[in-house]
């Protein structure tokens, strides 16, 4: 017998209803850019979505329209995550650490009709307000008045009903969309619709994805304006999890002190915040208590292997590693010991748990070398290429870079991996990054995680530059910590029992810091351009 499902349309308003209806005592705490705590509930959060629903279709907002957001992570911006797609309309979360003409660019290239700013980016829509052209700029406050010709928010809100009926919403109707970092050529733009949003977040909370529980308190350090935090925000509505958002202030002690105070259990952040943390907790490990925190998830680039083992032995602390890119929401895959393994000696173990992992439910990957398909033998390197339901099949207005996507769904992803016999896959590098030295290829994320072992070591990038003979040669650029010293000769003599001869840095460059994207990861192609007269002998 053939029985059909009623048709239960995937779409944002369930999630927020669910929120409203049966979690509306759980907290949700920010952090002010003064440093107070603002602490509101999920039942309150939904009232006011209901009411910026209305005040955004009063000033002519409709459906299809795109909405921008220029903010840090903090209850307000969780009201527009939802309040935005509600009424059909698409939230578009912009990267204030951008350039003025990248910020330009993005906005015009997304005819965002409104932005939603907060007071303390004033300032950096200040420096591109003359390129753009929105019909309203709505201030979310935190006292101090907006200046003339900007809404202030809770004046919008304050007289508007607390009910909204949405427009008929269909699940494959775009709800977000966020924009590259524009590392390579200008920033891309990826829509996301409301189902690919409801399926990436159902399986973001698997025990095997991310395990998010109601039980749970998440603080995600991840910016709202980075792939939309992850997809966490929603993720932890959905399940009823209380979210303690840090604003502005990402520096250790503050986030620790979060961590301390709100009684975190997972938190997620790109290595280099937990980088600092780490220090700070070694300088003070009595100071904070972080004794609820069973998970701390890392992505956005590779984690130095050394550093997940530092956080375990040192302090008692678990780092997950995931991995995953703009255009697929982004999570693709997750990095956990599988059944049948837990009897690894722990160094292999540990080796597994700094891979990328195994691709999480719904993700396909597969790994595509000059000549095809490569063996999975954990050597051989290609470019992996993942499909699902939550994976971009073109960019927003954007025919010229088709290419990146096959017809049969695949996204060519650029980065360059291998894969064991077990499944874990393991970048060695972006396609750009990877260095071709005498014909043989050379992965400068395994140099720049095996510096960062090195105890003096705070951060590590390795670059390609030119070479007569080799073609290229890597060049490692090294942030030492503060008060410890280290020569190019101890360095070398570090890394030597690790890598063939010919793998080793031709240079050691000792700089005070290393630049990065907007989204926290090392710029190589700055480094490139500052160390290009270097000659190598």
């Amino acid at each position: 017998m053939n029985a059909l499902m009623m048709q239960f349309p995937l779409t944002l308003p369930h999630v927020l209803e669910r929120m409203g209806q049966f979690f509306g005592r759980i907290e949700v705490v920010s952090r002010r850019p003064d440093k107070s705590l603002h602490r509101t509930t999920y039942g309150e959060i939904h009232g006011r979505v209901l009411k910026l629903a209305n005040a955004l279709q009063r000033l002519g907002v409709k459906p299809g329209d795109r909405v921008a957001t220029l903010g840090w992570n903090h209850s307000r911006h969780l009201e527009a995550y939802f309040a935005i797609p509600l009424m059909g309309a698409v939230l578009h979360t912009l990267n204030p650490r951008l350039s003025p003409a990248d910020l330009s660019y993005i906005m015009n290239h997304a005819d965002d009709t409104v932005l939603l700013v907060d007071d303390v980016l004033v300032p950096v829509y200040e420096r591109f307000r003359a390129n753009v052209h929105p019909r309203n700029v709505i201030v979310w406050g935190n006292g101090m008045r907006p200046a003339e010709g900007l809404l202030d928010y809770e004046d919008l809100i304050a007289p508007e009903l607390n009910a909204f009926t949405p427009p008929p919403l269909d699940e494959n109707q775009a709800a977000g969309l966020c924009y590259t970092s524009g590392t390579t050529g200008k920033p891309k733009g990826v829509l996301y619709s409301h189902r690919s949003i409801i399926l990436h977040s159902l399986v973001s909370a698997l025990p095997d994805a991310l395990g998010l529980k109601q039980t749970d308190t998440m603080m995600p350090v991840v910016p709202m304006f980075h792939v939309n935090a992850w997809g966490l925000p929603v993720t932890a509505a959905m399940m009823g999890t209380k979210q303690v958002f840090p604003g502005p202030h990402l520096d250790a002690v503050s986030l620790l002190e979060l961590i301390d105070g709100e009684k975190v259990t997972i938190t997620a952040g790109v290595p280099t915040i937990w980088i600092s943390i780490l220090e700070a907790l070694d300088k003070e490990p009595a100071r904070f208590d972080h004794s609820r925190l069973h998970t701390m998830v890392v992505g956005g680039s590779a984690a130095p292997q050394s550093m997940i083992e530092a956080y375990e032995k040192r302090h008692g602390l678990r780092i997950l590693h995931a991995w995953g890119m703009t255009e697929m929401s982004p999570i693709g895959t997750v990095s956990r010991i599988k059944a049948g393994l837990e009897t690894l000696p722990e160094a292999e173990q540990f080796r597994l748990r700094a891979t990328q992992g195994l691709p999480v439910p719904l993700v396909e990957v597969r790994v595509v070398g000059d000549n095809g398909p490569v063996p999975w033998d954990g050597r051989s390197m290609g470019e992996l290429h993942v499909r699902g339901p939550w994976i971009a099949s073109s960019y927003f207005q954007n025919p010229v870079e088709a290419d990146k996507f096959t017809k049969d769904g695949w996204l060519r992803t650029g980065d360059v991996v291998t894969m064991d016999g077990e499944g874990y896959v393991r970048i060695t590098d972006r396609s750009k990054d990877l260095i071709k030295s005498g014909g043989e290829w050379i992965s400068s994320v395994d140099l720049e995680n095996a510096l960062m072992g090195h105890p003096a070591v705070k951060e590590a990038a390795v670059i390609a530059l030119p070479h007569e003979k080799w073609a290229e040669r890597p060049v490692a650029c090294v942030v030492l910590k503060d008060g410890r010293t280290a020569t190019e000769q101890e360095l070398r003599d570090f890394l030597t029992p690790l890598f063939a001869a010919f793998q080793l840095p031709d240079a050691f460059v000792f700089l005070d810091v290393l630049p990065r994207t907007a989204t926290g990861k090392f710029l190589k192609s700055a480094l490139r351009e500052q160390l290009k007269a270097l000659k190598l002998s």
